[in-house]
């Protein structure tokens, strides 16, 4: 089952103490680095998730043939959801298991099959395949649809695709749904530019920003509220049990990894900044133990002393782009993320350094390069960033041209909001 992060060295909470500034002096990613990850999973004391707080919801499900949407983060204490509500006599009838399936062994992007669950003989129905979400045959014998799932807080992170979907079944088929909410770690946060819709793809299906600053139980309500359901559909009811004692602004470390590429502290907290290079010719970690941390590609050899080797590793990345090749760039696995709370702000600084660094700038943006390139267009959500960046804009200039679209955005989010 899902395991718990590895302590921190001192404090234990998301900020590590060191800074650096394009941190291209550190030794090698392959030998001598360690893996920072936190222990605790609230920041702060007296913070409950919703799923902890069974005896809000527990008594309320007995006697009714319950569905799960789950994966690794969805548990109650230290054990799966599933496992903790079946010992509390609740009537799991089906378990839903979004990217990188229930027990989150599937690399990114991989399809994952139907199955039955070997520890509790319950069946498993994917949605990250051919289906995408419960059928009304799935659904026949479901009295109560549960989502309990850890979110990012990301707009290109694909669970809130499945929260949608799964909403949209419920109320297709007259199911009630009922959210189990869980922290944002990045509550703090809302940047980007705004996604146009005409970029709509699979890790882009709303027009919000990259980081949206809410909560999963706050998101199914913009879902609900604004309409972004197929056919006019619309919930009558969310039933959202609240977290307990949170706070937007609060720090939160998750205690399970919410995926297999991020797999710690630090690349949680840079993955809004640094998942934009999926966009470019870098790779960004996927091949080492350090995915959404490091940067590089063998081009920019001479230029940073930092290297590093991708290499396959089965249930994270069996191909990841330069696979077997060194790269040189940048190492951010010190770098204090404290600075993006302060700020309060995604970091492009970073892709805008690398861009100027490399040698074939034509080829940065070249996603026919490899099938392991994403769109950047996809990724940013805009048209105008590819060239923004080509043409040498500033950081600042091109955060300028987000700002109508963030203020109105803040303005709509006010609405949904739970926690202050």
């Amino acid at each position: 089952m899902a395991k718990t992060f590895l302590s921190y060295l001192s404090c234990g909470l998301l900020l590590l103490t060191l800074s650096c500034s394009s941190c291209s002096k550190e030794t090698s990613a392959n030998s001598t680095a360690t893996s920072s990850q936190p222990t605790a999973a609230n920041a702060k004391p007296g913070l409950i998730t919703g799923a902890d707080q069974t005896q809000k919801y527990v008594p309320y499900l007995k006697g009714k043939r319950v569905a799960l949407v789950v994966n690794p983060t969805s548990i109650i204490g230290n054990k799966s959801s599933v496992d903790s509500l079946q010992a509390l006599g609740i009537k799991i009838v089906k378990v839903f298991g979004p990217e990188h399936g229930f027990r989150g062994n599937a690399s990114n992007g991989t399809h994952v099959g139907d199955e039955v669950d070997a520890q509790t003989g319950i069946p498993i129905i994917s949605l990250y395949g051919k289906k995408k979400k419960p059928s009304k045959e799935d659904l026949a014998n479901v009295d109560v649809l549960i989502y309990d799932i850890q979110d990012v807080g990301v707009r290109f992170y694909t669970n809130i695709n499945t929260l949608r979907d799964v909403m949209e079944s419920a109320a297709e088929h007259k199911v009630e749904f009922m959210v189990l909410d869980r922290p944002n770690p990045h509550g703090y946060l809302i940047d980007g530019p705004i996604l146009d819709m005409k970029h709509k793809s699979g890790i882009g299906q709303f027009p919000i920003p990259i980081a949206h600053g809410m909560t999963v139980g706050e998101f199914a309500q913009m879902i609900n509220g604004e309409g972004w359901m197929a056919h006019g559909l619309k919930l009558d009811k969310i039933n959202i049990i609240k977290i307990a004692n949170y706070h937007h602004d609060m720090p939160y470390v998750l205690p399970v990894k919410p995926s297999p590429n991020l797999n710690t502290a630090q690349s949680i907290m840079l993955y809004p900044s640094t998942c934009l290079f999926e966009g470019t010719i870098l790779n960004h970690g996927r091949g080492t133990q350090y995915p959404f941390t490091i940067m590089g590609a063998p081009k920019l050899k001479g230029k940073y002393e930092f290297s590093y080797t991708p290499v396959s590793i089965p249930g994270m990345s069996e191909s990841p782009l330069h696979m077997n090749e060194v790269c040189y760039g940048l190492d951010l696995r010190n770098y204090d993320t404290g600075q993006l709370r302060r700020k309060r702000q995604i970091n492009i600084g970073w892709l805008l350094e690398l861009y100027n660094a490399y040698p074939e700038k034509e080829r940065f943006f070249d996603s026919s390069y490899s099938k392991q390139m994403g769109v950047i267009e996809r990724l940013i959500g805009v048209s105008d960033f590819r060239k923004q960046v080509q043409e040498g804009w500033s950081e600042e200039r091109i955060r300028e041209t987000w700002q109508p679209g963030l203020a109105a955005f803040k303005e709509l989010r006010k609405k949904y909001l739970l926690y202050p």
